[in-house]
């Protein structure tokens, strides 16, 4: 049976001051009413049910997760004790699902990524669980056509086309992935036509990856296979925050992907956007006919091509600016160049500097 595994342990720094330790990225509703998160779980729906539904997350983030979606069962939700990164995520996940059904097919995304729309995502992951059925040890990824040379994403290099059923998207070998590149590199990418950007989707057998994972991180699996032991019993936390503690954090794109034989990657049929800095949220809302972007009560006046994110209880007045980012949250306001959007991060890490963690 399909299983979803959605990781949603980031903490998404680039839209600080909206995003906070306690409140990251994918649990604001950054491209629309709803958050990420919602987002996410209502797009398996008719996919996957809740009870074969998981969602990974920090142990800090459980309550919140948990009052988003209060459609998923409690042992839906898992709370990491400490940030590990996707391949320790994905590998207890596994061992997880396993248990249930041995013979599970997952689908694994993240938390905090816009797709549209949701019936073009589910054909998408059904074929790709079609693919790992036909051949079981096969691990399928996503690739998104690029649409500019992009310096922060990783590529996928397609290789031979794979034989895809009538109104099947694209699928390929996978050549090899390659590295968040250059500007000047990724422009060749972009002109050769046969490289994607990778979208971090997969869909596997349980089986395969936890295989995968023993042959290439043997310390880490021992690890999580004694917290997948003690799951049921009263040690489960102890067990658990002692263990994950233990493991050296790795992705599973140079834990397992990047080593396998069997690789093949389908070029997304659906629209897909990562929301990686605020200029992803103009893309995803409606502007004015200035360009201007509003999240909350904004008066523009003489104003073009501003982001302003605040609350309907707090006026934001721009006069006179041009391409500003305002975002406005009860004790911290961001205003900043557009063209300086990358460096938020900056800003997260001079505050963790000077220790004013209650702006984390």
């Amino acid at each position: 049976m399909l299983h979803a595994i959605v990781m949603a342990g980031g903490s998404g720094t680039r839209f600080w001051p909206a995003s906070r330790a306690a409140l990251p990225k994918q649990l604001l509703p950054l491209a629309g009413a709803t958050t990420l998160l919602q987002d996410t779980v209502d797009r398996l729906d008719g996919l996957v049910p809740p009870d074969r539904t998981m969602i990974v997350t920090s142990a800090r983030l459980l309550d919140a997760v948990r009052s988003q979606v209060p459609g998923l069962p409690e042992s839906a939700l898992v709370g990491e004790p400490c940030k590990r990164d996707t391949a320790p995520c994905i590998g207890l996940a596994a061992l997880l699902v396993a248990r249930r059904d041995p013979e599970a097919t997952m689908a694994v995304m993240p938390s905090d990524h816009v797709i549209r729309p949701a019936a073009d995502f589910r054909r998408a992951i059904q074929q790709a669980a079609a693919m790992v059925e036909t051949c079981p040890g096969r691990l399928v990824t996503f690739g998104v056509r690029p649409t500019y040379p992009a310096e922060s994403f990783g590529y996928i290099q397609q290789g031979a086309p794979l034989a895809t059923a009538p109104g099947d998207a694209p699928a390929h070998v996978v050549a090899r992935f390659k590295e968040k590149p250059p500007a000047s590199v990724a422009a060749d990418y972009v002109a050769a036509g046969t490289y994607l950007w990778n979208a971090g989707i997969f869909v596997w057998k349980a089986s395969t990856i936890i295989a995968a994972l023993d042959a290439r991180q043997p310390e880490t699996m021992a690890h999580l296979r004694r917290i997948a032991d003690t799951w049921e019993g009263p040690d489960r936390e102890g067990v658990f925050a002692a263990e994950f503690a233990a493991i050296k954090g790795i992705s599973v794109d140079y834990a397992v992907l990047e080593h396998a034989t069997d690789v093949a990657v389908i070029e997304a049929p659906f629209g897909w956007d990562d929301l990686g800095g605020w200029s992803a949220v103009a893309r995803q809302r409606t502007q004015d006919d200035a360009g201007n972007t509003s999240v909350g009560r904004h008066l523009g006046i003489d104003s073009a091509g501003t982001i302003v994110h605040a609350g309907d209880d707090h006026l934001v007045v721009t006069l006179g600016l041009k391409d500003i980012l305002v975002v406005h949250t009860p004790d911290a306001t961001l205003v900043a160049d557009r063209g300086h959007e990358e460096a938020v991060r900056k800003v997260v890490a001079e505050l963790e500097k000077r220790g004013w963690t209650e702006y984390l």
